[in-house]
């Protein structure tokens, strides 16, 4: 009986396997991607201080592939007038340079800053966050706002798409004035 088992064949029969290629399945990595959460429409009261404009290399320069963070999606607009309507950069105190960087937003940072980093996808590897100006925008000068891309910060941190809306200004330095800038200051709750 032992020598009739060990020379016994082994049929293995699979069934239920697909034999034509199912369409509703994604055919590019592009289509593998998820949509992009949020709007890229001004916040009713911003309205009257901006006008939508075509401008597809700031638009291009403001967009990033997925998991490399920037914007997700994004619309380009011109301040009508110097404005009065402040905007918000929180930034590196030992990178003096990236008080002007080109990330900014409408919303002044409030709340936890694991909650603040996650919403806006800022690695901690990009900056500690300890420093904030807010500056208002000068007349003519042309941002894209949108939604933030993924971004994978390291093997152990990524963040997904969000909804909340990000600036991206090119050269803000020459975008702003009337700034202001405020220290971080440890506040345990």
């Amino acid at each position: 009986m032992k020598g009739i088992l060990a020379t016994a064949p082994v049929v293995i029969l699979l069934t239920g396997c697909a034999t034509q290629p199912d369409d509703s399945l994604p055919a590019t990595p592009t289509e593998l991607s998820s949509p992009c959460l949020g709007t890229t429409d001004l916040p009713e009261h911003l309205v009257p201080y901006f006008d939508e404009i075509s401008d597809p290399e700031l638009l291009a320069a403001a967009l990033g592939e997925e998991n490399q963070g920037k914007l997700c999606q994004g619309k380009v607009y011109q301040a009508k007038t110097n404005t009065e309507v402040p905007i918000y950069r929180a930034w590196n105190s030992t990178n003096p340079s990236s008080q002007f960087g080109q990330w900014w937003s409408f919303y002044q940072p409030s709340g936890l800053v694991a909650d603040y980093r996650k919403e806006y996808e800022i690695c901690y590897q990009w900056s500690p966050l300890d420093k904030l100006v807010s500056c208002r925008l000068n007349a003519g000068s042309k941002i894209v706002l949108g939604n933030g891309q993924s971004a994978v910060c390291s093997d152990y941190l990524t963040y997904g798409k969000s909804a909340a809306q990000q600036l991206y200004l090119s050269e803000a330095s020459e975008q702003t004035l009337k700034c202001d800038v405020k220290s971080a200051a440890f506040s345990w709750q």
